[in-house]
């Protein structure tokens, strides 16, 4: 995303001397390299530890390494081209890996809302920026909208990490990960666009246009085109039997690299939508091994996730920074505090969000790489007869416009990513937006296949296991687990249990099952508290203690019944978290208060049927006469999708959706 030929350090835009590559010879570059990896490791796991984003960390510790403590020079170790290239490949890698997980599926939890958010709220937020630059900072407008350019992206570089570490639901998630996405390519592009018009002269609004819309269709097609390409090689050929997962994984890394470079040779800034839209067609698409590609590409992601950050944040002046005083901050406020909300807001009219998920949403939109890389390009090329000089705004001296691209964009990104980042699970926590949790207590194979069943629809699921070899591979598995007794007070506390709606005790060890629903029961009165009994004559001794169980004996006595006397009911049991599904949701939309079922069926999804209706205790196999009354329980039966799409539509308005 920064042809090499003209990028520097941050460093170089301030007055540092000229870059020599490798100037601090073999082993000082090594050294480099193998600090980088260390602490960005480090990094990850203290983020993991402390369930705090990671960027945080790592851009903590560039800024110390770098002009902290002045032991990290990379400009001076690499040369200003080898940083171009691997920072340009690590965005592409990155932008690819996130996109390749963003599902078309996830975008239907929201599309009106996400598509608003992509486009009314960009405009928002470029328009808004470049505003408070303007008037603030004093800046020319040609300066201050491609300012506002840059800062309308958020970027999977940043919200990935946070979304590792606070589990909103499905909805939430699908709008932040999809304006990152989308809002790095228009960010991108549209910066250009804006830096091509500083050097025009005279640009009119069509050459504007066609700017964009060239790089755009460029990174679109190419990208489209390498999809394609993977595709025909994952599905129809031979991988060679023994190792094609890991030429899988290989392929799909060439190609998000190759998509990116073809692009940018074609059209600067292009690369990133060839980027985004290989990783997004490739995602939805039916290719062979696409978990380990997905686990191949976190890992490899958070590797160059570490480069791009320590190193940038190392080359940052800190001077540039200063030299804004509060006029800075004041622009920061603005963007952060009244612009994100104001978007968010506007994107997301109507009740499908919860009041305390459009806050969230507008408290945490920390701005990634992008701005950070392409801002360091254009201050290197702004030329200063394009720019009238900053005469100086609102509480601010004369500045130099290219101080003022660098430090504006540094300063923004540093105090979302720390406050808005860094703090993000104590925002979701005092807003109330993560759904509350399952804990399975037992990874054995029941608690796993539980917790595979759970979050298929959607529910934040920890298993609690103290075995190694167990914990092992439910991790191995990709569900969450913590290391614990569930039979102590503490480690359920810590896994969540004052924040569950349902715990489920699903050991081999009946005792240890009771003691934990009795547990549970009286620390933390979870909605629900079910126990697993693998003696059926301990049954009662549980009932009797007010603990609802799960009899293995009976269940497999039920189960082989149901296949001998009703084996199409059966098989359709079987496939229920699959194609089919049975969800049981209480109505609390107003539209459907008062409607009969036959009215009620016309309004929710095909595919979908009433098959019982709870009320004040008494469950009624509805006749399509029967009239819906708030706070009926509806048991919905169907084809998965259109089951989550209807319990949805009963829930509107209701922030526990």
């Amino acid at each position: 995303m920064i042809p090499p030929s003209t990028v520097g350090s941050l460093s170089t835009v301030s007055g540092a001397a000229p870059l020599v590559v490798g100037e601090s010879g073999g082993a000082s570059l090594l050294t480099v390299v193998a600090t980088i990896i260390g602490v960005g490791v480090l990094s990850q796991v203290l983020a993991d530890r402390l369930q705090v984003p990671s960027v945080v960390f790592l851009i903590a510790a560039g800024l110390v390494l770098g002009p902290g403590i002045g032991v990290l020079k990379p400009d001076q170790l690499f040369g200003s081209e080898p940083i171009a290239t691997i920072v340009g490949v690590s965005v592409a890698i990155i932008v690819f890996e996130g996109a390749f997980n963003l599902r078309v599926s996830k975008l239907r939890e929201a599309p009106s809302e996400t598509v608003r958010l992509i486009t009314v709220g960009a405009v928002i937020a470029f328009l808004g920026t470049a505003a408070a630059v303007h008037f603030v900072l004093g800046a020319g407008w040609p300066l201050s909208l491609l300012i506002g350019a840059l800062l309308v992206a958020t970027g999977p570089t940043v919200v990935t990490p946070v979304l590792e570490v606070v589990p909103v639901r499905d909805r939430v998630a699908a709008a932040l990960e999809t304006e990152g996405i989308v809002n790095d390519v228009t960010a991108a592009i549209g910066a250009v666009v804006a830096f091509e018009a500083i050097r025009l002269e005279s640009p009119t609004v069509a050459d504007l246009a066609r700017l964009f819309a060239e790089r755009l269709g460029i990174g679109v097609l190419v990208g489209i085109v390498v999809a394609g390409v993977l595709y025909y090689l994952l599905r129809y050929i031979d991988l060679s039997p023994g190792s094609a997962p890991q030429n899988a994984r290989l392929l799909v890394l060439a190609g998000a690299v190759v998509a990116f470079g073809a692009a940018q040779e074609l059209a600067s800034e292009a690369g990133v939508a060839a980027a985004a839209t290989a990783g997004i067609v490739l995602g939805n698409l039916d290719v062979p091994f696409d978990h380990q590609i997905e686990a191949f590409n976190g890992d490899l992601t958070l590797l160059v996730l570490s480069f791009v950050f320590i190193t940038l944040a190392a080359l940052l002046d800190l001077q540039s920074l200063s030299e804004l005083g509060a006029g800075g901050l004041i622009v920061v406020v603005v963007a952060a505090l009244v612009l994100r909300p104001l978007l968010v807001f506007l994107s997301t009219i109507g009740d499908r969000y919860a009041t305390s998920e459009k806050l969230f949403i507008s408290l945490v939109g920390p701005r990634g790489i992008i701005p950070a890389s392409v801002a360091t390009l254009f201050a290197l090329e702004l030329d200063p007869a394009d720019v009238a000089p900053i005469q100086g705004g609102l509480l601010t001296p004369n500045l130099d416009p290219s101080g003022v691209l660098v430090g504006i964009v540094f300063l923004v990104i540093l105090v979302t990513v720390v406050l808005e980042g860094g703090f993000a699970r104590q925002i979701a926590e005092l807003l109330d937006v993560i759904p509350m949790r399952v804990i399975i207590i037992g990874g054995g194979s029941v608690g796993r296949a539980l917790a595979k069943r759970l979050e298929d629809r959607g529910e934040n699921v920890v298993i609690v296991e103290r075995d190694t070899a167990v914990v092992e591979r439910a991790r191995n598995d990709g569900f969450t687990v913590h290391v614990g007794d569930g039979t102590d007070t503490d480690d359920l506390l810590a896994a969540g249990g004052d924040n569950s709606k349902i715990v489920t005790a699903a050991t081999g060890d009946d005792d240890a099952n009771l003691l934990i629903a009795q547990l549970a029961k009286s620390e933390f009165a979870p909605e629900t508290v079910i126990a697993r009994v693998n003696d059926p004559d301990k049954v009662d001794a549980f009932e009797d203690l007010g603990v609802q169980t799960v009899s293995s004996t009976f269940a497999t006595a039920t189960a082989i019944d149901n296949m001998i006397e009703r084996p199409t009911l059966s098989n359709w049991m079987t496939e229920v978290g699959r194609a089919g599904d049975v969800q049981e949701t209480a109505l609390t939309a107003d539209e459907f208060i008062g409607l009969t079922i036959r009215e009620f069926d016309r309004e929710i999804p095909a595919g979908v049927l009433v098959a019982l209706v709870g009320r004040n205790g008494d469950n009624h196999i509805p006749d399509a006469d029967f009239t819906l009354r708030r706070g009926d329980r509806l048991t919905l039966l169907g084809d998965k999708q259109a089951v989550r799409d209807a319990m949805r539509r009963c829930q509107a308005g209701s922030a526990s959706a």
